[in-house]
């Protein structure tokens, strides 16, 4: 400490008042000058200057710089004296003392605003006999009062001296002089050279600096001099005696309080200005108002200590003050009023989504519970679903309904742990964990924080982020969540996390058991028609200046928009199609004043262009060797057509389209299957040998894996061997065994909502997922015929046609199998 405010004295005495004298080092020692009898007159301004030192000197006042200017003219000589009234501009005779110095001018340096910066030598003291105002500056005729009698040295005299050294050295190792001190007065021998030195050194009231230069006798001076740096030294190691022997007996407010005022008065003597004071004193009530619980009090008010005992200027400074400011702006006791009427929050749900129940349901369910138990943790939701669906905004919406506040966590791409739990407070630009930063942001502390992509989330050297969540998403363990730059616990459990995800498959096992997850399937070509009545197209208009205007879309015009122009499970695409479409009528009504108030199916086409997805001829007919199958995405369902295609040869397989290996060996449990039930079938028990085959899966630009393609496989494979035709009319999803049997699969929802979009109304499905059929809306269940099947034979049965041929080398098949099929 005592460093620092050495070093911020030297930096505040290089900042000179105008007029203000600089002592540095003595010079000049034992030089004779034959003084005139005129000089002219410098008047100083709060310090008084010494002969034998080296001084520098800004002059700003028109009658100095004349003096310095006149000095520099002729021979460099100045007469440097103090002036009675510090606070005097334009001192007159009366107002100057009558004993100063003889100076010579070395160095002069005129500044951009017209003052000097002169560096001078003090030679020897003068008196003036008489000052005299001529023209633009002050005169005096001077004496010099220069001791010529050599000095003789005496013993007790020698002890002075050596004792001035001596306790300048104690001052300088306990800080309270600067080290320069001893280097300056080295080498200095004559007695009254030393003390003009140390004096001109020592920090001087005026009058106490004046009356030093005015003892002419050095002997004299010497020994005040010696007295001066005695009593100062005493005092000092005194005030170190009191402050060692009290420090353990006062109390602790009284220690505090003592400490402050002292740092209070180490400031004013540094010049520093109340700012800093009144910046920590709005911290400090900051702190005072958070009402933070005990350990963070505790950490917070350590932390303030160490903060009132640095220098402003000091790095680590603004380090701690910025950790104080996170610590008194987080909501450690802010909390908000939760919206507990079930119907209010039903109403404000609906408004803002269509559909979703299950979503909803849930959070009805959560607000039930509030109501009874006012303390109930909140859970932990995960809505999971391909992209569009609506997970994000519907935390939104969820904020909305409670009446909380709403931060978002985005977690696409992130692999550093610390953007989780934070950085610690060493590292450079270190700053808390998102999650605290959000709760910061929000400013509630039972706020709705929706953690957004929890899939995507990453890990390298960095850390594991899906690690540090546990922490954050466990009610066990979040009451006390320790971030690495807060270093004190926050309690997280008040919070309703809300998680969003594409898929469950990339999300840890450890991580996802802390979740309740919530599957949000793709919406059906009814529900997003609504959509865009009540969302979709009102915001777009309003977006692109329509809003207020008769434009009016069609129902088939958007039926059409959605089944011609967009294929996906969720609206995004769809929404951007109707802002397309608004802006092209905007532009139109902008251009000619027309404005096109209905818009139909042509008028979209005519707008848009050529429809992106039209109807394939194939699916308009029977065809050999190709079987509809249905595949769940990221994004929802599809309908993923298998080609099969045979070619004499000897037997080859050749597995095409991007297929990942649990497709690969669907494929190879499909064709062993046609081989070791090949007369039951009727084909060729020798194909394998006669025939090459090359099964393909459209769409090769996407990989494609899973095993629900197996009886779709293995259907087209049959139709391929036996030349019979696949009905257009059938789409199927299973997994096949090498006996034939058809295993239950998972996505059911998302494929029949997919074979709705193209148009298939009849869905072979696996005998064990008929429970999975309550899932998909009753609206959109009764346009579909599920025929639940239990083996392939079943499949072949009722998707291949009955007028059969012989096939390719068949000897005709006496064995049908029977069916097992019960319609639903």
């Amino acid at each position: 400490m005592a460093k620092k405010q050495k070093k911020a004295k030297k930096a505040q005495k290089t900042q000179l008042p105008e007029d203000g004298i600089d002592s540095s080092a003595p010079a000049g020692v034992g030089v004779h000058v034959v003084l005139p009898d005129h000089l002219p007159v410098l008047p100083a301004k709060d310090l008084v200057a010494f002969p034998s030192v080296m001084m520098s000197l800004y002059v700003g006042r028109s009658s100095s710089v004349k003096a310095v200017e006149e000095a520099m003219e002729n021979d460099k000589l100045i007469f440097l004296v103090a002036q009675k009234d510090q606070e005097a501009e334009d001192p007159d005779s009366n107002g100057l003392f009558r004993i100063g110095v003889v100076a010579n001018v070395v160095r002069t340096l005129k500044l951009s605003d017209g003052r000097y910066k002169v560096l001078m030598q003090g030679i020897i003291r003068a008196k003036a006999l008489r000052y005299t105002q001529g023209g633009d500056f002050m005169t005096a005729k001077i004496e010099s009062l220069l001791q010529r009698e050599p000095l003789n040295i005496t013993a007790e005299e020698e002890v002075i001296i050596n004792r001035i050294r001596e306790n300048l050295q104690v001052l300088v190792e306990y800080e309270h002089l600067p080290e320069e001190m001893l280097l300056v007065t080295e080498e200095i021998q004559d007695p009254g050279v030393l003390a003009d030195v140390v004096l001109a050194h020592y920090k001087l009231e005026p009058a106490q600096a004046q009356s030093l230069l005015e003892e002419v006798d050095p002997i004299k001076r010497l020994r005040r001099t010696d007295s001066l740096i005695t009593d100062d030294l005493n005092q000092f190691l005194i005030s170190e005696r009191i402050r060692d022997k009290t420090r353990d007996e006062l109390s602790k407010g009284q220690r505090e309080y003592y400490l402050r005022e002292q740092i209070k008065q180490i400031q004013r003597e540094l010049g520093e200005t109340e700012g800093s004071s009144e910046d920590l004193s709005a911290l400090k009530q900051a702190l005072e108002e958070a009402q933070l619980p005990a350990h963070a009090k505790e950490e917070a008010n350590k932390q303030f200590r160490r903060l009132e005992r640095m220098p402003a200027e000091s790095s680590e400074y603004a380090l701690i003050r910025t950790y104080l400011e996170w610590i008194a702006e987080l909501p450690w006791a802010e909390r908000t009023k939760d919206r507990l009427d079930l119907k209010s929050a039903l109403e404000i749900l609906d408004e803002d989504h269509f559909g979703l129940d299950k979503a909803k349901e849930r959070i009805i369910e959560y607000l039930s519970v509030r109501k009874l138990k006012r303390d109930s943790k909140g859970p932990i939701l995960c809505f999971v679903g391909p992209p569009g669906v609506g997970k994000t905004s519907l935390g939104k919406s969820i904020a909305r309904a409670l009446g909380r506040k709403l931060f978002r966590v985005s977690l696409g791409g992130v692999r550093d742990e610390a953007e989780i739990r934070g950085h610690r407070r060493t590292y450079v630009g270190a700053l808390p964990g998102r999650v605290i930063q959000g709760l910061k942001q929000a400013g509630s502390k039972n706020a709705v924080c929706v953690l957004d992509e929890l899939d995507k989330v990453g890990a390298d050297f960095r850390g594991d982020p899906a690690s540090a969540l546990l922490e954050v998403l466990d009610p066990a363990q979040n009451t006390e969540f320790q971030d690495h730059y807060l270093g004190v616990h926050f309690d997280l459990s008040e919070i309703l996390f809300i998680a969003t995800a594409n898929t469950i498959d990339t999300i840890p096992d450890a991580l996802l058991d802390r979740l309740e997850v919530i599957f949000i399937s793709g919406y059906t070509t009814e529900e997003k028609l609504n959509i865009c009545t009540r969302f979709l197209v009102p915001r777009q208009m309003k977006e692109n200046g329509l809003e207020g205007k008769t434009v009016k879309f069609e129902e088939s015009a958007l039926l059409f928009l959605i089944e011609r122009y967009t294929r996906e499970a969720g609206v995004r695409s769809l929404e951007r199609e109707i802002g397309s479409l608004c802006r092209k009528i905007a532009r139109e009504y902008a251009e000619s004043k027309k404005l096109r108030k209905v818009i139909t199916e042509k008028t979209v086409q005519e707008l848009l262009g050529t429809t992106k997805y039209d109807p394939e001829l194939d699916e308009q007919k029977d065809l050999i060797g190709m079987a509809r199958g249905l595949a769940w995405t990221i994004h929802g369902g599809e309908v993923m057509p298998v080609e099969v295609s045979v070619a004499k040869g000897n037997g080859a397989l050749a597995l095409t389209g991007q297929l990942g290996s649990v497709m690969q060996e669907s494929a190879q449990a499909a064709v062993f299957y046609a081989r070791s039930n090949a007369s039951m079938l009727g084909l060729d028990p020798g194909f394998h040998q006669k025939y090459d085959l090359h099964i393909h899966v459209p769409g090769g630009a996407t990989p494609k894996d899973g095993p629900s393609a197996g009886v779709t496989i293995a259907t087209a494979l049959v139709s391929a061997l036996s030349e019979r035709k696949i009905s257009k009319d059938f789409a199927m999803t299973g997994e096949i065994t090498l006996r034939g049997n058809v295993l239950p699969v998972g996505g059911l929802k998302e494929k029949a909502l997919a074979a709705l979009r193209y148009g298939i109304r009849k869905v072979i499905i696996p005998f064990e997922n008929i429970k999975d059929l309550e899932e998909i809306p009753k609206e959109q269940r009764d346009k579909i015929k599920f025929i639940p099947v239990k083996h392939i034979s079943e499949v072949l049965e009722i998707t291949l046609e009955h007028n059969r041929g012989r096939g390719r080398g068949a000897k005709g098949n006496k064995h049908r199998a029977k069916p097992l099929t019960a319609e639903i």
